[in-house]
């Protein structure tokens, strides 16, 4: 998909803020997590006073550590500097486990959440970002994406917190030892940040461009899998294998410039910090004063613990600029329009009449007129057969019915109201649809047929559904019956009964308006022979819509409607349009079987 450019992104801060909103509902564990932070950062000027008292011992260790402290004032240097070690790192210990274990829960807790709300968000998309998003880039964003919104979430927030903690910690102590050093290594910082913030806008441009890449693998491997019976027919091995090196290509490349971007910058903001250090160790030697070897031994260590805290906050930019990335194509997403639905008015029952008024349809985003000025009438249990030309507009029309779509232009009146003022999810429960595509899920035999609002139907209804399908006696000769497993879409099942599995579905949900999109097109004659008459008793009582190239599957239709570039050109009974001699006749005399395409039609 196209990423947003650079000047029209938001900012990172105003990103990571959103991000961090879904931490709201585990304020409590997060708070425990940066209790734990603060408790291991608090342990690191601590150990820089035990080496003090460490050194001072080395000539005095019978000095007394706490004289004014009741029950310790005998406990000497000897005694009390080991103590006090093991003390310390039982206090990080706890710190550490605090920290560590309770972020984890938040920030697997958030990538939980995000990932949810970007798939459920999926379901209530409209059919247009579907058609302008490729697969591949929308899987690559519930995986790679949200993998990436986990580091910024887990590790850059332990380190912020952790070695922030520890920076503070360590500069308070460093002010209370000698202040006047201690500003001479504050100087330093501006620069720090300088660095810091130019690296994160080249962080985050490169993460973009990685995870766009990212998708690109993905989708090659998507559609090389789903597609490989045709990559093995039409030789198409060496052009997937290349187009899947270039994408995998650009891919390394990015993620080697983001490397090679960290590995110049980390050395170089080491070199200032080591710098400052020099200037510093030299300072100390020249303003010693009156200050004890002690002092002066845990002053240099206390400094030396800094720049480890602070090169770890510099390079955590490039995580969470990979996590503000990944969030920032996440919540481009989520901040897409839901699929349209402005209808109040819910009917248990419809009788399912179907009526179309001066209907006009243009595809949002296109110039090009699909439907033009289309209108006709089907009365309750008719059946309406609409023949034409692939790209005449057929399957337009059968997708605006449900919705899938929304027209402006016109009216389409179910049982005398229109569809757009029905609820979307009562209007579908109202209409059973089978495609040319059959979309099976990797499931057994009964749940694909019992699918959806369908789940739970009884046993008998659903064998039911398949015999009228013609489905069951290939069912029974599967290795577990109606409990077999189909594989991924279906792909242990024959074309034909997949077809056969779609029809059952729809006949179990017994709706009063059947759309039959070339449902019987992956049809042998046996199969379609037999298929025609379970459709011809599933079409008595309810209104359908045929789209077929097959004259069996339209002659005993109650209207004809002849399509041609988005017109209704003739109308009328099979008998009728033949007598007229025109298109409809010059269609049947070829047989009605011009191949189809897998675009709109």
């Amino acid at each position: 998909m196209t990423e947003s450019s650079p000047s029209g992104s938001p900012s990172s801060m105003k990103i990571y803020f959103r991000l961090l909103g879904y931490v709201r509902p585990y304020a409590g564990i997060f708070l425990i997590s940066i209790v734990g932070f603060v408790i291991f950062a608090s342990t690191q000027p601590m150990l820089g006073y035990i080496l003090k008292y460490f050194v001072d011992g080395l000539s005095n260790p019978e000095a007394v550590l706490f004289p004014s402290v009741p029950y310790l004032r005998d406990l000497q240097l000897l005694q009390a500097v080991p103590l006090l070690i093991v003390l310390i790192a039982a206090w990080q210990g706890l710190g550490s486990y605090l920290g560590n274990y309770f972020l984890a829960k938040v920030s697997l807790g958030l990538v939980h959440d995000l990932r949810m709300e970007l798939f459920n968000n999926l379901l209530v998309l409209p059919n247009r970002y579907f058609d302008q998003n490729n697969s591949g880039h929308l899987i690559s964003r519930i995986t790679f994406n949200v993998t990436m919104v986990t580091g910024a979430a887990t590790d850059a927030i332990k380190v912020v917190i952790r070695e922030g903690m520890s920076v503070v910690f360590l500069f308070a102590s460093l002010l209370f030892m000698n202040w006047r050093l201690t500003l001479v290594m504050i100087a330093i910082l501006p620069m720090i940040a300088f660095m810091v913030g130019t690296a994160s806008k080249k962080f985050r441009k490169q993460s973009k461009k990685i995870q766009a890449a990212m998708g690109d693998v993905t989708h090659v491997a998507s559609e090389t899998i789903q597609g490989y019976r045709v990559v093995r027919s039409f030789g198409g091995e060496a052009y997937e294998k290349q187009r899947f090196l270039n994408a995998s290509e650009s891919n390394t490349n990015r993620q080697l410039r983001m490397t090679r971007t960290g590995a110049i910058y980390t050395p170089m903001l080491q070199l200032v910090i080591y710098t400052a250090m020099a200037v510093l160790m030299f300072l100390v030697l020249y303003l010693r004063g009156d200050a004890s070897a002690g002092d002066m031994i845990a002053y240099i260590t206390l400094a030396g613990f800094l720049p480890k805290p602070i090169r770890q906050l510099s390079e955590v930019s490039s995580t969470i600029q990979k996590g503000v990335a990944g969030a920032e194509s996440i919540f481009e997403q989520l901040d897409v329009e839901p699929e349209m639905d402005g209808g109040t008015l819910e009917r248990s029952s419809l009788t399912g009449r179907l009526e179309v008024r001066n209907l006009s349809f243009t595809y949002p985003g296109t110039d090009r007129l699909v439907l033009d000025n289309i209108s006709f009438t089907v009365e309750s249990g008719q059946v309406v057969a609409l023949v034409g030309r692939s790209g005449s507009g057929k399957s337009t029309l059968a997708s605006l019915i449900p919705r899938f779509y929304h027209h402006t232009d016109g009216q389409i009146l179910l049982d005398g109201i229109e569809v757009e003022h029905y609820r979307l999810l009562n209007l579908r429960r109202h209409i059973a649809q089978v495609t040319q595509h059959v979309t099976l899920f990797s499931d057994t035999v009964a749940n694909n047929i019992a699918y959806g609002d369908l789940a739970g139907a009884p046993r008998a209804a659903i064998e039911k559904a398949a015999e009228d399908a013609y489905a069951k006696d290939f069912i029974e000769q599967l290795p577990k019956g109606l409990d077999t497993l189909v594989g991924e879409n279906g792909v242990l099942l024959s074309g034909g009964q997949r077809q056969r599995l779609a029809i059952a579905r729809a006949l179990l949900k017994n709706a009063p308006l059947l759309i039959l999109d070339e449902a019987t097109s992956a049809l042998d004659t046996e199969s379609e022979r037999h298929i025609q008459a379970a459709l011809d008793q599933a079409m008595k009582g309810r209104t359908t819509l045929v789209i077929a190239h097959r004259l069996s599957t339209i002659e005993k239709a109650d209207l004809i409607l002849v399509m041609d570039k988005g017109q209704i050109v003739e109308r009328g009974t099979h008998a009728q349009l033949l007598a007229q001699n025109g298109y409809y006749a010059r269609l049947n005399s070829m047989g009605l079987d011009e191949p189809t395409t897998s675009g709109i039609a």
